[in-house]
């Protein structure tokens, strides 16, 4: 069955997770209310259990949980995307179809890369036609930053996968223009290709790029949105001052500081961020100050 009318073009947002600071638990009225804040501008949608919400450190109920209740507040128009990505082909489908079964529009997939070594070309292209020939919803391949406990995905594979019907995308987090371009080239005319770096988004669109998953749109999703919308619209100064601005914010906190600047900066951002779940650390008081600074700069603070 082919899915290749689901449209990626746009921004999503790999939503954080917020967790209760009592019991540490998921806090779905957090999550939700974040959720409702974001839709409120132009994005694309919303991707729940990437790597941004700390994906790999959540039970498979509370990726259940996760979903129910962005479900309930992501309009209809707008997609919902679940991390379905784990260590074995088995766990892969069963969070792929959890995630179907919930309302999600799509599935963003990471490899599998503790047993690095032996996932070769041949394996992962194995363990992905067995997702993609299962998964009741259309398939994202995601490639994870390389500085992850993960393996880069070769872009003859990418260009393989994108001929089953049931593989939509790619999302590439990378940060290397060259090798998103690759992707881009190498893949069927209809598939969509989005960018994971938030620095990177405008040079992405340039070369052919869908549109992008960024971490940054959790701060920022009303810039990354018009960013987008000026470029396909031919506003490339206008598309190109918002670069200006989102830039720094990602290499500054998403790219420098992950899961627990991205966290600090949505609390003083008024969203709910709270604590990483451990072992991650909260943020430092260094990287505090400098996530103020950035926020201060970008003349974000006091601001809805």
């Amino acid at each position: 069955m082919s899915h290749r009318s689901i449209d990626l073009d746009g921004i999503l947002i790999p939503g954080a997770t917020p967790f209760d600071p009592e019991t540490g638990d998921v806090d779905v009225v957090a999550l939700r209310a974040n959720v409702r804040r974001w839709m409120a501008t132009p994005v694309r949608g919303v991707v729940i259990g990437g790597s941004t919400g700390e994906a790999v450190l959540l039970d498979r109920d509370e990726r259940q949980k996760s979903l129910d209740a962005a479900r309930g507040v992501v309009p209809e128009d707008r997609l919902l995307v679940a991390g379905t990505g784990a260590e074995s082909t088995r766990m892969t489908l069963a969070l792929t179809r959890d995630a179907a079964q919930r309302g999600a529009d799509a599935v963003l997939v990471q490899p599998p890369a503790f047993y690095k070594g032996a996932m070769t070309p041949e394996v992962l292209r194995e363990h992905y036609l067995a997702l993609a020939d299962d998964s009741p919803v259309p398939v994202i391949l995601y490639q994870v930053p390389l500085r992850f406990s993960t393996l880069e995905l070769p872009s003859g594979l990418i260009g393989e996968l994108s001929e089953h019907p049931n593989v939509v995308g790619v999302k590439d987090s990378r940060g290397d223009l060259g090798k998103l371009a690759e992707y881009v080239t190498g893949s069927r005319d209809d598939f969509q290709v989005l960018v994971g770096s938030g620095s990177a988004l405008y040079a992405s669109l340039e070369v052919g790029a869908t549109g992008g998953i960024l971490g940054v749109a959790n701060l920022v999703p009303g810039w990354t949105a018009e960013l987008h919308q000026a470029f396909r619209s031919g506003d490339q100064s206008r598309a190109g001052a918002l670069q200006e601005k989102v830039a720094p914010l990602h290499n500054g906190i998403i790219g420098a500081m992950g899961v627990p600047g991205v966290k600090f900066a949505l609390d003083r951002l008024g969203y709910h961020g709270g604590e990483p779940r451990r072992p991650l650390r909260s943020l430092a008081a260094p990287g505090q100050q400098k996530v103020e600074e950035l926020l201060t700069a970008a003349e974000l603070l006091g601001q809805d």
